[in-house]
């Protein structure tokens, strides 16, 4: 009897059963399939395929943050407004599944290769997809909770007496996948093949999912494991990792490659100014600007280097590689959002040309007027679309991750300090012995190792899709996320209340909290900035996302999240 390829309750529940695809013409089935190398590796490729890592592209989960700042909107999830048919929870739970079938159909199938491949390079290919599998039930759990578990085929009838499994049982079994990764993957792969995942990616996948579970001592381990394989460092230059052009740095452990050639690209659009012709729909917000320390490592309502007149001077160099400086040079163009700069110059023809940077000039320029640096390149705005790798494990992250698990276990030594070093020298570039020349971390208590290290994730990974991981498993949403969002007043209240009274650009300095959390409120309250949009994270529900609607209808054993 042909057996059947569930894809689970995403595939059949979301899409009305009629969309599931049994056997497509165009592949094997499990009977006549994974018999050799060649075909098992084109079945693993598929989960290389960016559509089951969704949450990663296109800066989705940056969006529902508070780095990020759009016009005079606000994503449904700062907002508070996410109910059970929330489209991207939907989508997430579709795509997720079927990656995680496709991993147990794989693996589920094997047999069909024995004696065909040598017992070394079947495991390999077996941790490949447990790895995979992996990856996607630690994103479930931490995304939704207790949630639908198998790794056996499943067909249809099952499928709908299916309910939730309880998440620390899901864990045993992503621990036990990444463990048999470690132990099967290869350490790397020749120059001439695909990168794919490898041991030091299953070390470092393992970390993420067991810091966000508070697994400390798992996660510090694991980040030992992958730092002691001695194969990755930190690129030498911050800015220039995140250009399209650098491609198989040492420091990317994990990172799903893109190709023009092949239809493989990122719209780029929205995220770079309008003079060089992009929309300048989505900005750096001032909350982020205003994490980044200056060069004495103090916040900014500290440090008496900070001048909010000159906000870029005396900065960790980190902010001016993730947000473009004023009145310098960008994408052929000079930036300047000031409202009297209606001219700036083409700095290839020397010619001046209208500003569409600033809001006097086009109502749609920055309402913050901040524009996006990191990774931008003068690619994005020849054709408006780059093909840059995606990026979702770097050698920076690991790092960081050892180091804040070692501090919530409160084994504070050097070299906790030592890996926060590593990353903070990297941004100054100078060796991390050089502590002259950067602000070196010197501090050994538990609480200010944590306000450190919280900030330093969020400057180092800004606008990688790991800010929203962050104040979900540090339970900081409800703070950050009930924050309003800034910005500038209108163009001719802005010249005559700010601009002529010398006050550009902030006009006063940002207060800096405890948690190094800015607040713009008194600010705002003398009128000098202006309150673009509320938000209105709900701490009652939102710290775990609904299951979809549509799966809890169809299936009476299936329980909703609370809230919802």
């Amino acid at each position: 009897m042909k057996k059947i390829f569930f894809l689970m309750l995403a595939g059949c529940f979301l899409n009305s059963c009629t969309k599931l695809d049994l056997n497509p013409l165009s592949e094997g089935s499990s009977e006549n399939w994974y018999s050799d190398e060649t075909e098992i590796t084109l079945a693993l490729n598929d989960l290389y395929r960016t559509y089951v890592w969704g949450l990663e592209q296109n800066l989705e989960t940056e969006r529902m943050t508070d780095n990020w700042s759009q016009r005079q909107a606000v994503h449904a999830f700062a907002a508070g407004s996410v109910t059970s048919e929330w489209t991207l929870a939907e989508d997430t739970w579709l795509n997720t599944y079927k990656g995680i079938t496709r991993a147990n159909t794989i693996l589920n199938s094997l047999d069909n290769a024995a004696g065909q491949i040598s017992e070394t390079k079947l495991k390999q290919l077996a941790a490949e997809a447990r790895f995979m599998r992996a990856v996607f039930y630690g994103r479930l759990v931490f995304l939704y909770g207790d949630v639908p578990f198998y790794t056996d085929y499943i067909d249809i009838e099952a499928a709908f007496r299916l309910g939730r499994t309880d998440k620390n049982t899901v864990l045993q079994q992503v621990y036990s996948d990444f463990d048999y990764a470690i132990a099967n993957l290869p350490v790397s792969y020749s120059t001439s093949e695909l990168k794919r995942a490898t041991k030091g990616a299953a070390y470092a996948f393992k970390a993420r999912t067991a810091l966000y579970m508070g697994e400390w001592a798992m996660a510090r381990d694991a980040a030992k494991g992958c730092m002691d394989l001695n194969v990755y460092s930190l690129h030498p230059d911050f800015g220039e990792y995140f250009l399209s052009r650098t491609r198989n740095s040492n420091e990317t452990i994990f990172a799903l490659p893109q190709s023009l050639a092949l239809g493989q690209f990122w719209a780029t659009t929205n995220f770079y100014p309008r003079t060089p012709g992009g929309g300048a729909v989505a900005q750096p917000s001032w909350e982020l600007f205003a994490a980044f320390s200056c060069t004495d490592g103090l916040p900014i309502d500290e440090s008496p280097l900070y001048n909010p007149r000159n906000p870029f001077v005396n900065r960790d160099p980190r902010c001016a590689m993730t947000i473009v400086e004023f009145n310098t040079p960008f994408l052929g163009f000079i930036y300047d959002p000031n409202p009297y700069s209606v001219r700036v110059q083409n700095t290839a023809t020397g010619a001046l040309v209208s500003n569409k940077d600033t809001r006097s000039v086009d109502q749609f320029a920055a309402y913050n007027g901040l524009a996006l640096k990191k990774g931008v390149d003068e690619e994005w705005s020849d054709d408006k679309r780059s093909d840059f790798d995606i990026r979702i494990m770097r050698y920076a992250d690991v790092l960081l991750m050892y180091a804040e698990a070692k501090i919530e276990l409160n084994e504070i030594d050097q070299s906790v300090r030592d890996a926060i070093n590593r990353v903070r020298a990297r941004a100054y570039k100078v060796a991390i012995t050089e502590t002259t020349r950067y602000p070196a971390v010197t501090a050994t208590t538990q609480p200010a190792l944590r306000k450190i290290l919280r900030n330093e994730r969020r400057v180092e990974l800004a606008w990688e899709n790991r800010r929203f991981d962050d104040i979900i498993r540090w339970r900081i949403a409800e703070k950050v996320l009930t924050k309003p969002i800034y910005g500038m007043l209108d163009p001719n209240d802005l010249k005559t209340k700010v601009v002529d009274r010398g006050l550009w650009f902030f006009p006063s300095v940002t207060d800096i909290d405890d948690e190094w959390l800015p607040d713009f409120g008194p600010m705002h309250s003398t009128g000098l900035i202006k309150l673009m949009v509320a938000r209105n994270f709900d701490k009652t529900r939102q710290y775990l996302w609904p299951i979809p609607s549509k799966e809890v209808i169809i299936n009476r054993n299936l329980t909703q999240n609370p809230g919802y």
